[in-house]
């Protein structure tokens, strides 16, 4: 993964539209969030944990104005990495978790989408946590202008906030979670692997 994002993060429009991925996943995350909400009990950590979702894909379209160019003003195909897999990617995982889940608690309705909402967030800032460090590395390597290291300590927190409500869900929430893990790990090493392609791709052209 280092050695793709070192790639990435050395070509500035490879690392414009790696940027506005992230940015397009956190603004999904985020609405994603939102529509888990319960109109009348929703909580107040499931309105925080979407508004800090919003705030950092903000915060990654912002930090595009620190290059000198005029692409990735949208979240359009050509302006993200492996467009289709990077769509696909949260949907995916959204889809076969909330099934899992739906078989194995028994639930309907609302009460299994804030469950869904509870293991898929947790599986995200499963992933958050080791994609963010190593990609701040890189940047601190190559002595970027970018820097996510207020993402990771939100990012760091979203994870222990995730552990407690799940705890509180169930206190055997580990054991199903491995399960959704297993399935977001299969998602996103296609997802990485098809942003791997179109780098290398891009390298060789170049």
């Amino acid at each position: 993964m280092q050695k793709i994002l070192t790639l990435i993060v050395s070509d500035n429009n490879l690392h414009c539209k790696w940027i506005n991925t992230l940015s397009y996943m956190e603004n999904c995350g985020a609405r994603k969030i939102s529509a888990c909400e319960q109109p009348q009990t929703v909580q107040l950590m499931q309105l925080k944990h979407a508004a800090e979702e919003h705030r950092h894909a903000y915060y990654l379209k912002k930090q595009l104005l620190k290059f000198d160019t005029e692409n990735c003003k949208t979240y359009a195909a050509n302006d993200i990495l492996a467009s289709v897999y990077t769509r696909q990617y949260l949907h995916q995982l959204d889809i076969k978790s909330s099934r899992f889940i739906k078989e194995i608690y028994q639930l309907e309705g609302e009460e299994l989408r804030y469950a869904s909402y509870l293991f898929v967030t947790y599986a995200i800032e499963v992933r958050a946590d080791e994609l963010y460090p190593i990609y701040q590395n890189v940047l601190t390597e190559l002595k970027s202008k970018v820097m996510v290291k207020s993402i990771i300590l939100e990012e760091e927190g979203h994870l222990e906030e995730m552990t407690a409500q799940l705890e509180e869900f169930d206190t055997d929430w580990k054991t199903k979670a491995e399960l959704i893990l297993a399935i977001e790990d299969k998602l996103f090493i296609e997802w990485f692997e098809a942003i791997s392609k179109e780098v290398l791709s891009h390298d060789i052209i170049s």
